[in-house]
């Protein structure tokens, strides 16, 4: 028997395209809050985690092998998502090629919605384990060092006599309650090496907090196989304890909640705001909402309890592409939903997608007057991915099993595109959306203004502004060198 260490990892990807490597100074770096719970639950029963957020410390694929191969755990486990399959494929190949005895168990929501194909595929990685993996992995673990039957570990996928096969337990889905407190004391660099992307807090230092799991809505560009349909939730009095347990431990100023819906119940975010009120919680938070559940009297309450900013799943600003979405929304709801939180103080972010099938010059037009009517603060613009899992990604390719382009399903690139647009065309139209948002007197003044009350901000400014510069002029002299060295025609004669 081994070791009783196990080593989490969030693999090395491109979320960022190549040339573009300083805009990873302005995004999101928030670390991987499935990981923090899972290193909790493990070393509750009895075990030493570690974490390394590869993505954060912008770790190579030979870096990360280095340091797992130097700890030399009994088990290693890593999360997928789809962009970051490949890059963990040879992260977990480096490692069982040095520490073959050592067990690589990958999870997340590729596995969730490709878990067989992907590990027919990747014999690197020895077992998966399907949808929330607290319960699966502290049973797994248990099987593991007690030589137990794997078929008895819930939600598994392993290999048995060379075929894969799937456990026939499942688990059930556990009470948030009765998670510990996540690990974030493992993270190193907590919480200042940690923060979500400019803009988007007004003072730090940030943290992050999945107060809820579980969507029951089935919107055509989601995978919600992880969690499921169901929605649960964490007691107010829960979120309250992380809140304060945050803020008094780590000095942590401002929250980001990840909850696909903190405002569905609304009981619920009335009991956490008078708690944060009651028990003078000095605290700003961020978090997202559908536009059909925010109300004037729950906007002015989140106001009054530190809400700073709300997230909303726009997407477009055509009914007619929002029905093909599967959004229940409308346009008219949306603008009101932005107007009702602009009156009450709070910011608003608007979240939206470009070329979703059904895309047209007639909607993205639609899309800008739209950006232009409502009171947005800052917006995100996504370039539509068929992501595995999602019944758009069926819908398109008519199977739930395809491999090609996983390594480029980060958000930032047009992996697929309508018929009467291109991607050149798209990617154009994608500059030009971002370029007239940002570039409004209201938006950049706010922008400025943020960036002076936040020296942090303005750090990460900087940061961005050199390396954008440096990017550009590599671009101008690798074409001079083009020029310079090009070789003249020859004229005929």
């Amino acid at each position: 028997m081994g070791n009783k260490n196990i080593i989490f990892i969030t693999p090395p990807y491109d979320r960022i395209g190549p040339g573009y490597e300083y805009v990873r100074y302005i995004t999101n770096n928030s670390p991987s809050l499935g990981l923090l719970s899972l290193a909790a639950i493990v070393r509750q029963n009895g075990y030493s985690p570690s974490i390394i957020e590869c993505d954060v410390f912008n770790l190579s694929m030979d870096e990360v092998a280095q340091r797992v191969i130097a700890e030399k755990p009994s088990y290693v486990g890593i999360t997928l998502f789809t962009v970051g399959v490949w890059s963990a494929s040879i992260v977990a190949k480096q490692i069982k090629e040095a520490l073959p005895s050592t067990t690589v168990i990958v999870g997340g929501p590729h596995i969730s919605s490709m878990g067989s194909e992907t590990m027919e595929r990747f014999l690197e990685f020895d077992l998966a384990i399907v949808g929330e993996g607290e319960q699966p992995l502290a049973l797994l673990l248990d099987a593991l060092e007690n030589g137990a039957d794997l078929d008895t570990v819930p939600n598994l996928i392993y290999r048995k006599d060379g075929k894969t096969c799937r456990s026939m337990a499942s688990a059930p889905q556990i009470a948030l309650d009765d998670l510990p407190m996540p690990a974030w004391d493992l993270l190193p660099k907590f919480p200042e090496a940690f923060q979500p992307a400019i803009y988007d807090f007004p003072k730090g230092p940030v943290a992050s907090i999945a107060a809820s799991r579980g969507c029951p809505f089935h919107c055509k560009f989601c995978d919600t196989s992880t969690f499921g349909d169901k929605v649960r939730r964490c007691s107010p009095e829960v979120v309250f304890d992380m809140m304060y347990h945050l803020q008094k431990t780590y000095n942590v100023q401002h929250i980001l909640f990840v909850d696909d819906l903190f405002l569905a119940n609304p009981a619920r975010t009335t009991a956490l705001c008078n708690l944060i009120l009651e028990r003078g919680l000095k605290i700003t938070w961020n978090c997202a909402a559908r536009v059909d559940t925010v109300k004037p009297e729950i906007l002015a309450l989140m106001k009054k309890a530190g809400c700073w900013q709300i997230s909303f799943g726009l997407e477009t600003g055509s009914d007619e592409l929002l029905k093909k979405m599967n959004k229940i929304a409308t346009v008219e709801k949306s603008e009101r939903a932005m107007n009702w939180t602009s009156q009450a103080g709070i910011r608003s972010k608007g979240l939206f997608i470009l070329g979703f099938p059904g895309e047209t010059r007639e909607t993205i037009r639609k899309t800008k007057e739209f950006i232009r009517r409502v009171p947005m603060s800052v917006m995100n613009l996504t370039k539509f991915t068929p992501y595995p899992g999602s019944p758009i990604y069926h819908d398109l390719y008519g199977t739930n099993i395809r491999d090609d382009h996983w390594e480029l399903m980060n958000g930032m690139n047009f992996l697929w595109t309508p018929e009467e647009i291109g991607d050149k065309e798209l990617n154009k139209e994608y500059r030009r959306i971002l370029t007239s948002f940002y570039g409004r007197q209201r938006i950049a003044l706010s922008c400025i203004k943020l960036t002076f009350h936040n020296p942090e901000h303005l750090k990460r400014l900087v940061r961005f502004g050199i390396g954008y510069a440096k990017a550009e002029l590599n671009k101008f002299f690798a074409g001079l060198g083009r020029v310079l060295f090009l070789k003249p025609a020859r004229s005929g004669n």
